[in-house]
């Protein structure tokens, strides 16, 4: 008797040894079954965060999940310096290979719910860009953004037309991407901690709030300069940017007072957060400060619904596509003299 009952539980065993074989042989996923147990036991705690790629057995159709309101990998105050000669090769070697031609970059690993266009505008300010570039990508990588860097270059040297260059860059980067937050940002500020979200939100949102030129205190309280974002369906309400302010300054006044013609408010981070150091140089050269800037702003009301993204003229003179941004060339139709 207890040699059958021997006899059964020997065959029970190899029938169910058999039969988990058969499982595993059948099983498309056996080995990162085997993988990823091996990586889970040997995974030491407190690694470094690995690198989010693609990954090739997922189907193209798979439904990812929202990126957090909060991106997990965001390390706060950042070590900033621009003492460093760094070239475009150095920072094309500093950001790896995660970013696409035109700089731009997209999450592998959750679903964005913006899709953002970061405007520079530019002229004759190589160095100050590669160290920009050189920080923000990373920052804005790890803040798990859809985005696509567009440095709007003014072609010749009349002169400069700051708020008609972002204008461009927002009519420009609409050809190619369906953006629906435009970042725009001076070349010579880089923010000094990643929690400062380059998003957009309800209200228009200044996001250089507290800048070390100025002792890291806000300057005035209608101040929107430096780096500010705005939602598509903003950034039209009031008709851009004029285009008229040739030379320093008055442009970002005008576009503040232009929000609060058409009631909406400006919305900041805290004063912590909102801190960005500055690249010391000195005045360019054709951008003068505007001398009918202060007549021009008592002009806002009677001219923002003709003088705008609406009357926008210019010219492209050349697009380029390196891996760190899009560099579009464009005269500006500066007036003579």
């Amino acid at each position: 008797m207890l040699k059958t009952i021997f006899i059964l539980l020997v065959c029970l065993a190899a029938f169910s040894l058999g039969g988990f074989g058969v499982f595993l042989f059948f099983t498309e996923d056996r080995k990162l079954f085997f993988i990823s147990a091996l990586i889970r036991e040997t995974k030491p705690e407190g690694s470094a965060e690995p690198t989010v790629r693609p990954n090739p057995t997922e189907s193209p159709g798979r439904s990812l999940d929202p990126c957090p309101d909060v991106p997990p990998n965001l390390r706060g105050v950042l070590h900033v310096e621009f003492r460093t000669n760094r070239t475009l090769q150095d920072v094309r070697n500093h950001i790896g290979p995660l970013i696409q031609q035109g700089g731009r970059y997209r999450p592998t690993s959750c679903r964005v719910k913006q899709k953002v266009a970061v405007i520079v505008p530019f002229r004759n300010r190589s160095q100050h860009l590669n160290h920009w570039l050189y920080y923000l990508h990373p920052v804005l990588m790890r803040q798990q953004l859809d985005y696509g860097v567009y440095v709007i270059n003014q072609d010749g040297d009349g002169a400069f037309n700051r708020a008609k260059l972002m204008n461009i860059g927002f009519n420009e980067s609409l050809k190619e991407y369906d953006y629906d937050c435009f970042v725009f940002s001076d070349v010579d500020l880089v923010p000094l901690d990643d929690r400062n979200l380059y998003r957009c939100s309800d209200h228009p949102r200044h996001l250089s709030v507290a800048v070390d030129k100025f002792n890291f205190i806000l300057p005035y309280a209608t101040i929107f300069g430096g780096v500010t974002a705005l939602s598509k369906q903003q950034f039209l309400k009031v008709n851009g940017f004029s285009n008229t302010f040739w030379g320093w300054g008055g442009e970002d006044d005008d576009l503040s007072q232009r929000l609060s013609y058409r009631g909406m408010f400006i919305s900041r981070p805290d004063s912590v957060t909102g801190r960005y150091k500055m690249i010391k140089h000195g005045r360019d050269s054709h951008n003068d400060p505007n001398p009918n800037r202060e007549q021009k702003l008592t002009e806002t009301y009677l001219n923002m619904d003709t003088d705008g993204i609406n009357s926008l003229s210019y010219t492209v003179r050349e697009i380029r596509k390196d891996l760190l941004y899009t560099f579009v060339t464009v005269d500006v139709q500066a007036p003579a003299g």
